[in-house]
């Protein structure tokens, strides 16, 4: 195996490693992007999916685990009314 190549593997296996870790450790009232770009608000965590509270009117959506981007860092100075 080259060096090269192992010099890619390298820093995927580490994001990969990263991403792995945030979605452990997903938990209820956590703030989250999907990777369809939706923001929500965790309101259950089952197995391999993901309730979310989404809008002003607070629907429901259920998207698999796999699915959240990020999770977002929400300041105390924003109103909770303002994120959904």
């Amino acid at each position: 195996i080259s060096l090269t190549f192992l010099s890619l593997i390298r820093p995927q296996r580490k994001k990969d490693k990263k991403v792995k870790e945030m979605l452990d450790n997903l938990k209820v009232s956590d703030r989250v992007c999907t990777i369809g770009g939706i923001y929500g608000t965790i309101t259950q965590i089952k197995d391999d999916t993901v309730t979310l509270t989404v809008g002003n009117q607070n629907m429901t959506m259920v998207v698999a685990r796999w699915g959240i981007r990020s999770v977002e860092e929400v300041s105390i100075e924003n109103d909770a009314d303002t994120l959904n």
